[in-house]
Order: C-alpha cells, then sequence, then structure tokens
C-alpha cells in the first residue's frame, strides 16, 4: 500500500535504463500491461530529470543542482542547518594549479569566489516582455538566443556563503574579504535580467566579478577578455 507510486517509478526507470525508452515511452508500456499503474508527480519529474542526465545520476550536473537547491527550498526555513553537500567548496582551499578551468574573482579586492562548475545555467526568459508592468519595449527588439541580456551568474551556493544564509529568506552576497557588494539571494527565487525566474536564487553580478582562466600544467592566471 505504501510503495505503490514508488513501485511504479522504479519499474519505469529500470526500462528507461536498460532499453533507453524515454520517459514517457517506459511509463506507456507500463501502463498498457498494468492500466492502473500510476506515480505521483514528484517521481515522475525526477525520472524526467534522470533522463535528460542520459540515464545516470550525475551529482555535477547543473540541473541536477538546482533540483536538489528547489529539494531544500520546500524545506526553508524550517531547516535547522544546511546540508553540507549543497555548498561547492570555497576555491581558496583549493591548489588552484590542479586543473584547468575558469575562476571568478572579486573584481575589488581578487578573492577567489567560485569556479565555472558552479554557475547553473538557465534557458532565457522572454526578456524586456517579461518585465511588461516596469517598462514598454517591444518584444521585437529582442536578439534570440542571446546570452547577452544576462547580467549576472545564478551559482550554486559556495561555502563561504553559508553564515549569510542560514536563517534568512534573503539578503545581499558580499565578498568574504572585502564586504564589496557581489550580489544577491532569495530563496523564493529572483528574476535574471533576461526575463527567466529562478529558485531558489544566488545571484552574482557579472560587473563585480572577473574571469580568470587557469593554464592546466602551471597554473598560471590570465584575466579573461
Amino acid at each position: 500500500h505504501a510503495g505503490i507510486s514508488r513501485s511504479v517509478a522504479v519499474i519505469t526507470a529500470f526500462m528507461m535504463k536498460t532499453d533507453q525508452f524515454t520517459f514517457e515511452k517506459a511509463y506507456e508500456n507500463l501502463q498498457t500491461i498494468k492500466p492502473e499503474a500510476k506515480m505521483n508527480e514528484g517521481f515522475e519529474r525526477q525520472l524526467k530529470l534522470y533522463q535528460a542526465m542520459g540515464y545516470e545520476v550525475d551529482t555535477s550536473s547543473a540541473i541536477y543542482k538546482q533540483y536538489r537547491l528547489q529539494k531544500v527550498t520546500e524545506k526553508y526555513p524550517e531547516l535547522q542547518n544546511l546540508p553540507q553537500e549543497l555548498f561547492a567548496v570555497d576555491p581558496t582551499t583549493i591548489s588552484q594549479g590542479l586543473k584547468d578551468g575558469i575562476l571568478y574573482k572579486c573584481r575589488k579586492c581578487r578573492r577567489s569566489l567560485f569556479r565555472s562548475s558552479s554557475i547553473l545555467d538557465h534557458n532565457e526568459g522572454s526578456g524586456p516582455v517579461a518585465f511588461a508592468h516596469k517598462r514598454g519595449t517591444s518584444s521585437f527588439t529582442l536578439a534570440a538566443g542571446s546570452q547577452a541580456q544576462c547580467t549576472s551568474y545564478f551559482i550554486e551556493p559556495v561555502q563561504w556563503m553559508e553564515s549569510s544564509l542560514l536563517g534568512v529568506m534573503d539578503g545581499q552576497l558580499l565578498c568574504p574579504k572585502c564586504n564589496a557588494k557581489l550580489g544577491s539571494f532569495n530563496w523564493y527565487g529572483e528574476q535574471c535580467s533576461c526575463g527567466r525566474w529562478i529558485t531558489p536564487a544566488f545571484q552574482i553580478h557579472k560587473n563585480r566579478v572577473d574571469e580568470m582562466k587557469m593554464l592546466p600544467v602551471l597554473g598560471s592566471q590570465t584575466r579573461k577578455t
């Protein structure tokens, strides 16, 4: 009785994995055999995520991180402590020469803040149209697919943010070294400049940080232009 939806989800996931079926195809096949088979919306969402990750549970995937953050938001602010696995490692605690990639630093004091792997990409919203109540820009002025509309990075929480996030629903994100304002956070979500609503939102303004390209062997840094 307690596992009706759960068992349907497990069998559907098994067919997706072994036969590379889409969620819809696997679920349809199961319901053909057992018409009363049903699963709840939460399990449906998880299996669609499973499909999007290539039938693997990839905890480093941006869409997995976003899903995990949204699940935590459902329990916030009742949570007394935030799960430590929610936070990306503070880049200042890692040897910078171990791997290449892009590091983002405070433009004012040069303190390392986060890595490119912490950025949670999102599909663009409808730009100024999403702000119709604030401005009257025509949708025809938008360039489809232009990432230039996004003036902020939305990232997963980083360890240096922890003390600022606990017990409050929203606030500013300040550089842990010089206290320069970097952006803001809101567990209920914030709207990107492109119009997309991100929940929860940990937003760093692009004009407050510099991108530093890490060279793989020497670990030296070059500013990205």
